[in-house]
């Protein structure tokens, strides 16, 4: 299989370090809120992976995280607890509410057929986890204490921009508007592996640490979940593209500090899902729910037109009138066609239940060699998950299924009993 690897910016072939297994680690949601359905295409384009990889032949395990803490309002390691500010808005403990959200993403994966991942581990779980690693950079000399807070020291680690070759004065804080530097750090990019109590005094949920009474920084758990349950070495690390930089950026900082050698050879991320609006984002209120989509369109459509109208490795655009045009043109017109047909003229002339016929005119062997193309065309495009390509394939081969019906048995549309075989 070839993939797009973000680390290199290149197409490769995918080679696993262990010949026919595959460790494989997804970035999970906070689970403060409803997953919209750009959220959503992240973990439909993952779940595809993941599925065509077992296809063929690879063992592969899964491992996805679930933070229910740590997670600021801000990726520069300001602002609030997005699980605080969300159990207050619901007068709810965070706990509470992380389980309802929970159970909340996994019901919206399930209605569009998303494989939950082998291994789900909610944050709050590991926390002396994180704080085995944090000692171990900080001993290493990766990491120090400033303000009460433990800092990552990005100027100690050979190349911090993995993903781009950026300049450390090019670079604004954090990735958003607004966003006030943090004076505590060395440098410009340096991140908070641990909060103590001079953070937030009032935050929910506390730890005892060598640093003090606190909690860990988002970027920290993923690391530390990917190595408890896969070890030393990610094949594949999956994510939205939003991800990249600082998170992703971050996590290859401290995993390959603390290990001491390369983590993850492929990372895998899905660009943005767009509406009219621009980019969906709770914060522009332009968001879609996938239980809207599912109730008025089915999952079938849904996963349909996610997958066709959109590759993982390009921005996809979202209207409710373009799903209604794909799914009258291309759902309810070739393939809902085909199989209205198909099944009506079974029941009618072969009570329900066709045998094979023996059927050997050109036409036919036409359809045959079509249908074997299409095989193997799907086949290759897959083996490069281009999935809206493969996906075109078929419906070329459904279209081509029609013109058959009316090539060799007009009689069934026409209904004239006097040609019945």
């Amino acid at each position: 299989m070839k993939l797009y690897n973000t680390l290199t910016r290149t197409v490769e072939e995918f080679t696993p370090r262990e010949a026919g297994k595959v460790k494989m680690y997804t970035c999970g949601p906070t689970v403060y809120n409803f997953a919209h359905i750009g959220n959503l295409r992240t973990y439909l384009m993952e779940d595809v992976l993941e599925k065509t990889l077992r296809y063929i032949g690879y063992d592969v395990r899964r491992v996805m995280n679930i933070t229910d803490i740590g997670h600021l309002s801000s990726d520069a390691d300001t602002g609030e607890d997005k699980m605080l500010l969300g159990a207050r808005r619901e007068h709810k403990t965070v706990l509470e509410l992380a389980q309802y959200y929970t159970d909340a993403f996994f019901a919206d994966c399930a209605a569009l057929n998303i494989k939950k991942s082998d291994v789900v581990q909610p944050a709050t779980g590991c926390v002396e986890d994180f704080i085995e690693v944090i000692a171990s950079l900080m001993e290493k000399g990766f990491a120090y204490k400033a303000g009460g807070n433990i800092y990552f020291d990005t100027s100690k680690v050979k190349q911090y921009h993995k993903f781009f070759n950026f300049k450390e004065d090019d670079l604004e804080v954090g990735v958003r508007e607004g966003v006030d530097e943090d004076e505590n750090k060395r440098n410009k990019n340096d991140f908070v592996l641990w909060f103590t109590k001079s953070k937030f005094e009032d935050q929910a949920l506390k730890w005892e640490s060598p640093w003090g009474v606190g909690y860990p920084g988002w970027h920290i758990e993923c690391s530390c979940i990917a190595m408890k349950y896969l070890g030393e070495y990610v094949d594949i690390h999956c994510g939205g593209i939003d991800n990249v930089f600082p998170h992703h950026t971050n996590e290859i900082a401290q995993s390959e500090a603390f290990l001491g050698h390369e983590w993850c050879r492929y990372w895998f991320h899905v660009l943005h899902l767009n509406t009219a609006g621009g980019k969906m984002s709770k914060s522009k209120g332009n968001i879609i729910y996938a239980d809207d989509l599912v109730n008025m369109f089915g999952v079938d459509a849904v996963r349909y037109f996610l997958l066709h109208e959109m590759p993982y490795d390009n921005d996809g655009n979202l209207t409710w009138e373009l799903v209604c045009e794909r799914t009258n043109s291309d759902l309810a017109n070739v393939l809902g066609n085909l199989v209205n047909r198909t099944v009506s003229m079974s029941n009618k002339y072969f009570s329900g239940v066709v045998t094979g016929t023996g059927v050997t005119e050109a036409v036919d062997q036409d359809l045959k060699a079509v249908a074997a193309a299409c095989r193997d065309k799907v086949a290759e495009k897959m083996a490069s998950l281009r999935v809206a390509d493969a996906i075109t394939e078929i419906f070329a081969l459904f279209k081509r299924c029609n013109k058959y019906i009316d090539e060799t048995m007009p009689w069934a549309l026409a209904k004239d009993e006097e040609k019945k075989p």
